[in-house]
């Protein structure tokens, strides 16, 4: 028995840490409160968003079997407010991707894609779950604004039947500035 320190990961090497994260739901949640027309509203008015799907009920019922949300508000149900009661410290969202930034010592980042696949719509009163899966994270690459990795994270979320809502797909450089 030796008592040399284990020997240091190689540069590229994943910590076993961030390996056991990859294809894992992580940061499972619900919405704290059931899809509402309130939140719906402002938004629309927001963006100007002046499609009778949205607004006039006959033209849901219609189309959509009764009120549905613009699909594009569906990361918003899942956005923390800066305070609520009993929350302690920064309220973030996509925490998977904090904690990889951290555990891959990359302070700097960037989405530099992203995509969403929508399934069943959002209706009022749906209470949603939501998760987060690391799809991938890639070797070390240099690039214009530093040196670091690549990772894809999913957020899927469903609706309180089980059914899935959509899928988010979002990819981020996490890097560290060159020394000047």
């Amino acid at each position: 028995m030796t008592d040399q320190a284990p020997a240091a990961l190689p540069e590229d090497a994943l910590p076993e840490k961030v390996r056991a994260m990859i294809g894992q739901r992580l940061y499972e949640e619900q919405t704290t409160f059931p899809i509402e027309m309130g939140y719906v509203y402002n938004t629309l008015a927001a963006t100007q968003n002046g499609n009778p799907l949205f607004w006039d009920a006959a033209v849901a019922q219609e189309i959509a079997g009764g009120p549905v949300t613009p699909p594009s508000m569906m990361s918003v149900w899942f956005r923390p407010h800066y305070w609520s009661p009993g929350a302690e410290g920064e309220q973030k969202a996509l925490l998977t991707h904090f904690d990889l930034k951290e555990l891959l010592d990359l302070p700097e980042a960037v989405v530099t894609g992203s995509e969403t696949v929508f399934h069943e719509p959002i209706r009022i009163g749906d209470v949603l779950h939501t998760c987060q899966v690391v799809r991938s994270i890639s070797e070390p690459k240099n690039t214009k604004v530093g040196r670091g990795r690549f990772w894809v994270i999913d957020v899927k979320t469903e609706n309180q039947r089980g059914e899935l809502v959509g899928i988010e797909t979002y990819t981020f450089l996490g890097y560290k500035r060159p020394e000047q």
